[in-house]
């Protein structure tokens, strides 16, 4: 067992997997613009949702 951790030391495949693992890809552009969409309908549903009494009212100051 210790040869095997050593020879990943050595190969530098340990090293590899711990640097990307918690990799998160850059979003492109399609993606970015897609989820600021649906972000945008999510708003404007909750705030015509409240206008029309079917959610209550926020408090801005209540954490």
């Amino acid at each position: 067992m210790r040869r095997v951790k050593k020879r990943w030391l050595q190969s530098g495949k340990l090293l590899q997997a711990r640097k990307i693992q918690f990799y998160d890809p850059k979003k492109s552009k399609n993606m970015k613009k897609k989820e600021a969409v649906k972000r945008g309908q999510i708003i404007s549903k909750t705030n015509y949702l409240r206008k029309i009494g079917k959610l209550p009212e926020e408090d801005k100051f209540t954490r």
